[in-house]
């Protein structure tokens, strides 16, 4: 995964902010919520305060903002833009257990969403997470469980249903979407809802925390020697899947992706899968002259194939 490593710091190369740190903050009129009611659960030290940094490089014409040190997850509910459809999605952004890419894989995500008449939830989960590490290239560990981040993708999930009457959602049409460690992420909360990694805190983890529909965009860590990670345990209850993936990542490579499918599939799992030639990785949903640009269109479509947008 040096790969993973050299790219995210080619794209994502950090400048200091004048100063102290800065602190990612959503847009004026929305407010991060603390998932946790007090300290979260499993908490690991990490190499200073939280803080937010700009990239150097560009990704489709646009600087990237990533965030770090997260102990205290947050979720920022963005809701529907025009008609209400009752869905709503909560987002995973991408950035290897070690950053968020807050904006590409998050707030642009988000605005996707909101435009289709879904909320959004962007949920900041705690990064940097064990067992995953940049600081070598051997890492046995890199198919395990990401064990922070995945209790706060749970709780989330649960929290969302909680509070689906006030927040106008179909507590049966709540969905998960990520990008590359968050598609790990998606594809964990898929299979993995049967137990919760943590003691439950209140009424809120009393409700399910299977999604309803699952986006793994580029997924990672799901190929383990051309099979897919044993710590991925696909069965036909696994929920519908949206899976996109250029064939041209060398960061996660396309197999990450086509085994995945290929349990859903063997599994009985409904599945929709989108392979573009060319794309990369970390393409997001910013627009360029490439194919895989049109990919939110198609998943559009096929969340009206599965029930939940209305046909246009």
């Amino acid at each position: 995964m040096r790969a993973l490593l050299v790219m995210l710091c080619a794209l994502l190369a950090i400048t200091a902010a004048q100063g102290q740190p800065r602190v990612w903050q959503p847009a004026p009129g929305y407010t991060q919520i603390p998932i946790w009611p007090g300290a979260a659960p499993h908490a690991q030290p990490v190499p200073g305060p939280e803080k937010m940094t700009v990239s150097t490089g560009l990704i489709a014409g646009k600087p990237a903002t990533a965030v770090t040190n997260v102990t205290r997850p947050t979720m920022t509910v963005y809701p529907p833009k025009g008609k209400n459809t009752g869905a709503a999605i909560v987002v995973l952004p991408g950035g290897g257990f070690e950053i968020l890419a807050i904006d590409l894989e998050g707030t642009e995500a988000c605005d996707w969403v909101t435009a289709n008449g879904m909320t959004c939830v962007l949920l900041k989960y705690r990064v940097p997470g064990p067992p995953y590490d940049w600081h070598c290239d051997c890492r046995p560990h890199n198919h395990m469980v990401p064990t922070l981040a995945l209790a706060d993708v749970q709780r989330t999930i649960g929290l969302v249903r909680h509070h689906a009457n006030e927040w106008h959602i179909d507590p049966h049409k709540i969905g998960v979407m990520g990008f590359s460690a968050g598609g790990f992420l998606v594809a964990e909360a898929s299979t993995r809802y049967a137990h919760r990694l943590y003691q439950p805190v209140d009424a809120a983890d009393q409700e399910s925390i299977r999604p309803d529909f699952a986006a793994p965009i580029y997924p990672g860590h799901l190929a383990l020697d051309g099979k897919l990670n044993p710590n991925v345990p696909v069965t036909r209850d696994t929920p519908p899947t949206f899976l996109v993936q250029a064939e041209d990542d060398h960061v996660d490579g396309v197999e990450q992706a086509l085994v995945y499918y290929t349990a859903l599939a063997k599994a009985g799992a409904p599945a929709e899968m989108h392979l573009y030639a060319h794309g990369g990785h970390a393409f997001g949903l910013r627009r360029t002259t490439l194919p895989v640009s049109a990919w939110p269109a198609l998943m559009r479509t096929w969340l009206t194939t599965i029930g939940v947008l209305p046909a246009p």
